[in-house]
């Protein structure tokens, strides 16, 4: 079995340094011993160990071993071991690779556990199909989320500027962006990070006009002149000086650490909803959280209601039973969801929401809000992407940089662009 690894991915990979859990390896003589592959910050790693460790107290029989990777080289990781012969029993799946995955007989179908072991009925239809490839379920909703835009409220409050709210056009949002900047409260301060180079953000505005990044046949579904477009918006905005210049959103590494906002260099960057309680605990400041800016009065929706991650088990685990009762106790037991938390995002289950919501501490209170004041303007889940669509998202945060640099042009950089991304998915 082959898994597609994006070069980029590959180099991330080359470079990584893992970092091991010790839980479950004083214990390596347990009856069941599970391997558990995830990526994310510190504060997900802390929860998972949480989670893990209660677990194994109530089923002494078993222990589960974590590795925890940042975005890019868990996929170089993850493909490597499954390639190998090797995959973890559990696995963290992101939408955008358990096509991939699911298609090449990597993950095991669950759906014979469903109303079982696996109890999630109380999902709905909507975050169960989120996991389900040709009809059949392959992974499990850890949480619902989505794009959202941060804020730092004090930051907004000393400028004497009133804070972007739900529903500002760009507009508006970039004009209020440029007069924190003016303001010079803070030295080397700007309004906004520049998402130019941020896929979310690209595929938010061009669904705000009708358009999207992929077609269900997994093919582009924007063209040259929308993409020129998108780099004149934020080259618009870098000269009203709305947000960062180019040397300064370059020391991003998108990572939650370097991102503009926790760096102080910027009031407001974006990012996705279930990241807001590892961002507001790397900032002393309070956050808020808005949606992103509409492309005007007649915008279509823009944002949509995803899994922020979901939990699978491969094909090969000789744990399938175990692995798929740890992956429900996640998401429904009170114990395990209590460990998580919302930070993987908000629960599926109503159950479970209306359970955690009275003990959440205000920040993940504000997530909870957050995706209820969304839920009602939201549009239809697109298509998972295509196979090669992952570097794409690496392409253009590069073609980005030149543009911010002066390298090149806002309109060859739309040609460049989609010829370079049709290429990649053409080529899988």
């Amino acid at each position: 079995m082959t898994l597609t690894i994006d070069r980029r991915q590959l180099l991330a990979g080359m470079a990584a340094t893992l970092a091991f859990s010790s839980i479950g390896l004083s214990r390596a003589n347990a009856a069941t011993a599970m391997r558990l592959l995830w990526w994310g910050s510190k504060e997900r790693s802390d929860r998972t160990f949480a989670a893990v460790k209660a677990y194994q107290a109530k089923n002494p029989d078993i222990t589960i071993a974590g590795e925890s990777f940042g975005w890019d080289s868990y996929w170089t990781r993850l493909a490597t071991q499954t390639g190998g012969g090797n995959a973890p029993d559990l696995i963290q799946m992101d939408y955008r690779y358990i096509f991939e995955y699911a298609r090449r007989g990597a993950l095991l179908d669950m759906t014979p556990y469903l109303g079982k072991s696996l109890k999630i009925e109380d999902f709905g239809p909507a975050n169960i199909d989120s996991g389900k490839v040709d009809n059949k379920i392959y992974g499990v909703s850890l949480g619902v989320n989505s794009f959202m835009v941060v804020l730092n409220t004090a930051a907004w409050a000393e400028a004497g500027v009133e804070p972007p709210h739900d529903a500002m056009t760009w507009e508006q949002v970039g004009d209020a962006c440029a007069k924190v900047t003016a303001a010079k409260k803070r030295r080397g301060f700007y309004g906004t990070a520049d998402a130019s180079g941020g896929e979310p953000a690209l595929e938010c505005w061009l669904r705000q006009r009708g358009k999207a990044l992929y077609t269900t046949d997994g093919k582009l579904a924007f063209e040259a002149k929308d993409a020129t477009e998108w780099f004149d918006l934020w080259g618009h905005m870098r000269k009203i000086g709305a947000c960062v210049p180019a040397d300064v959103q370059a020391l991003d590494q998108q990572t939650l650490e370097t991102d503009m906002l926790v760096t102080k260099k910027a009031a407001m960057s974006f990012a996705h909803s279930n990241q807001f309680v590892a961002i507001q605990g790397l900032n002393k400041e309070k956050l808020d959280i808005v949606s992103y800016p509409v492309a005007g009065a007649d915008s279509k929706p823009g944002q949509y209601l995803k899994p922020s991650m979901l939990m699978s088990v491969s094909a090969t685990s000789p744990n399938k039973d175990a692995a798929v009762a740890f992956v429900n106790y996640l998401v429904e037991d009170p114990e395990g969801t209590k460990a998580l938390g919302v930070e993987r995002g908000v629960p599926p289950s109503k159950k479970i929401r209306d359970l955690l919501t009275p003990d959440l501490d205000p920040v993940s209170k504000q997530v909870v809000d957050y995706i209820g004041r969304l839920t009602p303007h939201v549009g239809a889940l697109p298509p998972s992407p295509p196979n090669g669509a992952g570097e794409n998202a690496f392409l253009l945060k590069k073609i980005a940089e030149e543009v911010a640099f002066g390298k090149t042009s806002a309109q060859d950089a739309g040609t460049k662009f989609t010829e370079q991304a049709a290429a990649n998915i053409t080529r899988g």
